[in-house]
């Protein structure tokens, strides 16, 4: 083999071992090779139970505003434009026992109950200790937004909030500026704090099944981490081009210091 051969046969091997191949960019692909349906079967997305710590917005609603204006912790009509701060501290928070504080109404136990099922302890309670059921009551129950970490290869690393009710693994990367090129979509770490301990698990947004995952509904105060790929750790270039510049960058640097030893 020639000198000349074996510098291409380098160059050419760098490029491909460098550089990022498409398919590890793209989300969502079609892997599998037989001519199916394109149709994904979602996984079906449990009720969240609340946990330890977790915010809840209560509200409560009657005919008359004033019969319930003692059992809201805040006044109803400053409600719109809160602030992330003033929903953490106007909400109710589920203390270590499980229970959260309301007024008049006392501690009511929450632990484990879905959003739903804590709406009608509550609207129960009303009925049998204050109301009659003509006074109409209304009760809204929901977390006082839906919070997730991210960190990793990734735009915008944090804790993130979002006001939904149900928010997917990619609504959660694409609020926070999307997977970066170095970053490994095919292998998303999502940290999950269950009652029963912590769950790690690894999902591949490349692939269109993840859809099926019980991990592409987040849950509330999930950590995910996107690890970075090789290429990044290489520093050779993200593309073709970039990993050309630095053949020719460490090609020259290399006849340069071989002709001042020589000379």
């Amino acid at each position: 083999m020639t000198k000349n051969s074996f510098y291409l046969l380098l160059l050419i091997s760098v490029l491909f071992t460098s550089c990022i191949p498409m398919k590890d960019l793209v989300y969502l692909q079609d892997k599998n090779t037989s001519s199916e349906q394109n149709t994904i079967a979602s996984v079906e997305n449990k009720p969240y139970r609340v946990q330890v710590s977790d915010v809840i917005s209560i509200d409560i609603k009657a005919i008359d505003p004033k019969l319930v204006s003692i059992f809201n912790k805040t006044n109803v009509e400053v409600e719109t434009g809160k602030s992330d701060s003033s929903l953490y501290f106007d909400g109710f928070t589920v203390d270590d026992h499980g229970n959260i504080r309301v007024p008049i109404l006392g501690e009511i136990n929450v632990i484990g109950y879905t959003l739903e099922e804590i709406r009608g302890i509550i609207e129960k309670k009303l009925l049998e200790e204050y109301f009659k059921t003509d006074a109409n009551i209304f009760v809204t129950v929901k977390l006082a937004g839906f919070s997730y970490t991210i960190n990793g290869e990734v735009g915008s690393t944090g804790t993130k909030t979002l006001y939904k009710d149900k928010v997917t693994i990619l609504e959660a990367i694409a609020n926070s500026g999307d997977i970066t090129v170095v970053g490994n979509r095919k292998e998303v770490a999502i940290i999950r704090q269950t009652p029963t301990g912590v769950q790690m698990h690894d999902i591949d947004l490349t692939d269109r099944n993840v859809m099926k995952s019980p991990y592409y509904y987040l849950q509330p105060n999930d950590y995910i981490y996107v690890k970075p790929l090789r290429q990044k750790t290489w520093g050779t270039g993200q593309t073709g081009i970039q990993s050309i510049g630095t053949i020719i960058t460490l090609l020259s640097l290399a006849t340069t210091v071989y002709l001042i030893i020589r000379n």
